[in-house]
């Protein structure tokens, strides 16, 4: 499967974000089966984050359909969980978003899932847009941004 990124899953819940202790190991040390990092495939897609009424939308497609399937299993598994997009520039976090202002939901679509969240409180909705406001702007400067559900990375782009 070509269009997939491997992601390390440090247990902080943002790539590239790991602390000594907590799921990383030093260079220098080897690496056992319980000290080795968690490494998972995730599927590269294209995104578009957009305003929408009470919130924002997030639209992820594959052109690959095992990549779509995939992205859309990961998604259905982790329904209902928290949201969360964090961008990322050689190798550090420049923004992470926490969606918790709000109701998200999954849907999928004929090449991968709409991730919508939305609220009902307006200070809650500024929140959300100016999340969606951050994420764009990170995504057109060259940033990597990646979706995640519980912490778990469900797809990225660069």
């Amino acid at each position: 499967m070509t269009s997939t990124v491997m992601m390390e899953r440090t247990g902080m819940g943002m790539p590239a974000m790991g602390m000594p202790g907590m799921g990383t190991t030093p260079m220098s040390s080897p690496m056992t089966g319980a000290m080795a990092p968690n490494y998972m495939m995730v599927p590269r897609c294209t995104m578009k984050l957009e305003k929408c009424t009470g919130g924002m939308k997030i639209t992820c497609s594959c052109d690959d359909a095992a990549a779509c399937g995939m992205m859309q299993q990961l998604c259905s598994m982790l329904a209902g969980g928290m949201v969360s997009c964090c961008c990322t520039m050689n190798g550090m976090t420049v923004c992470c978003c926490n969606l918790t202002m709000g109701m998200c939901k999954c849907e999928p679509t004929t090449k991968g899932v709409c991730i919508t969240c939305t609220t009902g409180d307006a200070e809650c909705c500024k929140m959300i847009q100016g999340c969606c406001d951050c994420l764009a702007a990170c995504c057109k400067a060259g940033c990597a941004c990646c979706v995640m559900m519980n912490g778990t990375p469900v797809c990225c782009c660069c």
